[in-house]
């Protein structure tokens, strides 16, 4: 199995992050993340994924994930933009990041008790491995995503 280690974006970091990239036909699910840190948004921090000390991927957590998910609890955390950069992909560190992500949110979140996310329907290989890394699937759709509908899945903390 994959170790991963997460941590909090810094800005020293940028030029490193901003190197990272998914092959085009994920685009549409998750960004860029040169373009991720150009247009930031307010309450949602970004965090990084390295293998060893290499970095490769990123994520953000969302502070209110409700606001445009009015389908989740009130407040309720949210998981953004997990990308592993294409030349990484294929290892198991997507899962990994998903397992140690308890231990992490309980460190710098420690009011959080879930963590939703949605996952776009035509995107199977990423929602196979948000379930294998712990999430489970809530039953509902999000139908307001720009690459149409997506599952919502939730992992208590």
């Amino acid at each position: 199995m994959t170790s991963v280690t997460l941590a909090p974006y810094t800005s020293d970091q940028r030029d490193a992050l901003c190197a990272l990239a998914v092959g085009p036909e994920q685009e549409r699910f998750s960004s860029q993340p040169r373009l991720l840190l150009e247009n930031p948004q307010d309450g949602i921090d970004v965090h990084l994924i390295y293998v060893d000390a290499t970095l490769v991927g990123m994520f953000r957590i969302d502070r209110d994930f409700s606001r445009e998910h009015p389908q989740v609890p009130s407040g309720a955390y949210g998981l953004r933009s997990m990308i592993i950069d294409q030349r990484h992909q294929g290892r198991g560190i997507g899962t990994a990041m998903i397992r140690a992500l308890p231990a992490y949110m309980a460190q710098r979140y420690p009011q959080a008790t879930q963590i939703y996310l949605t996952v776009n329907l035509r995107n199977p290989g990423a929602r196979r491995s948000y379930l294998n890394g712990g999430f489970t699937d809530t039953g509902e759709h999000y139908l307001g995503g720009d690459a149409g509908p997506q599952h919502i899945l939730r992992m208590n903390l």
